[in-house]
């Protein structure tokens, strides 16, 4: 799956700088992270609700779409699938395979590179959101 992965990230490259009246990619780009983040938000959404009523092939479907929006994001921001896959086996080090770090509890090295504190929840297309205290 990460040589499917990398070779559509390697696509998503590749297509940034198209013309955006005839690539979806590069419309993305051309429109910022703001859209991009909701074109992935929309696409999860899609996902689960298939997921929900049991509707096997369109969650493969909307996992596809997912999956490409997610690496239209990683290449916005810089981030490459080996980054992600570094990360995932840190993790596997620390806790096995399927689990998520917990929230709390257990102190866990930082990643390289990791911010100290919290960061802020910022606006998405002139939504704004308030901070919690």
């Amino acid at each position: 799956m990460s040589d499917s992965l990398e070779r559509l990230y390697q696509a998503v490259l590749a297509a940034k700088d198209l013309d955006p009246a005839t690539s979806r990619t590069a419309k993305l780009f051309q429109r910022g992270p703001a859209k991009m983040a909701k074109k992935l938000a929309e696409e999860a959404i899609e996902v689960v609700i298939d997921a929900v009523n049991g509707k096997t092939d369109a969650v493969v479907r909307e996992s596809a779409d997912l999956l490409y929006n997610l690496t239209v994001l990683w290449a916005s921001a810089g981030v490459r699938p080996e980054d992600v896959w570094r990360e995932m086996g840190r993790r596997e080090d620390l806790l096995g395979i399927a689990e998520k770090l917990p929230k709390s509890a257990v102190k866990l090295p930082k990643a390289a590179g990791a911010p100290a504190t919290r960061r802020r929840i910022v606006a998405l297309e002139g939504r704004s959101f308030r901070k919690r205290h």
